[in-house]
């Protein structure tokens, strides 16, 4: 599977210069070596899941079925993390990222037809929160997936004219705690 993940790599399917910034321009700085292994093998678990269930189900079969890859193959992961939602320091509520793989990475599985601007913002919103700098977004909905894989990569600040950029700060709220001054 690595393989056929650096062929694709090689044949420019999916390169690591492929990263989009918020604005929709290709980054200069890459991630940790590190990280892009990691990537490789979301990346490839994602393959396995798409060669056996196609494209056509709902996300939540795709989601199901990768946390099982994710397991099988041994790769550390959480589901369904709640990334708390502030402004002005209190939480109205939680956002949910898909997947976050290692502590490090951000996935977020879609089943659509097509990319919406709004799938790239909600990535980079995620990111935001998390303070993490790499996402992963794959839509299982396409013929081959080389087609649904975007990389995201969170640079210093996303631009006050993005359009869907948030108004208030994210932060990353775990469960069992919550943020200083929130009121909760």
């Amino acid at each position: 599977m690595k393989q056929r993940i650096n062929r694709l790599i090689r044949c420019g399917f999916m390169n690591r210069r492929g990263a989009e910034d918020a604005e929709g321009k290709r980054v200069g700085k890459e991630p940790e070596e590190g990280l892009n292994r990691l990537t490789e093998a979301v990346i490839g678990a994602a393959i396995e899941v798409h060669r056996v269930l196609g494209p056509g189900l709902l996300e939540a079969f795709y989601e199901e079925a990768l946390c099982i890859e994710l397991g099988a193959r041994g790769t550390p992961f959480q589901r369904q993390v709640p990334v708390g939602v502030l402004y002005r320091g209190v939480v109205l509520g939680d956002a949910r990222l898909d997947l976050l793989v290692n502590s490090r990475l951000v996935v977020e599985l879609k089943a659509t037809e097509r990319y919406a601007p709004v799938h790239l913002a909600q990535v980079l919103s995620y990111l935001k929160a998390t303070e993490l700098t790499l996402g992963l977004l794959i839509n299982f909905n396409v013929v081959s997936l080389r087609h649904g894989i975007r990389r995201v990569v969170r640079t210093s600040t996303v631009p006050s004219n993005f359009p869907s950029a948030p108004s208030a700060p994210l932060r990353f709220v775990s469960d069992d705690s919550t943020p200083e001054g929130s009121g909760a």
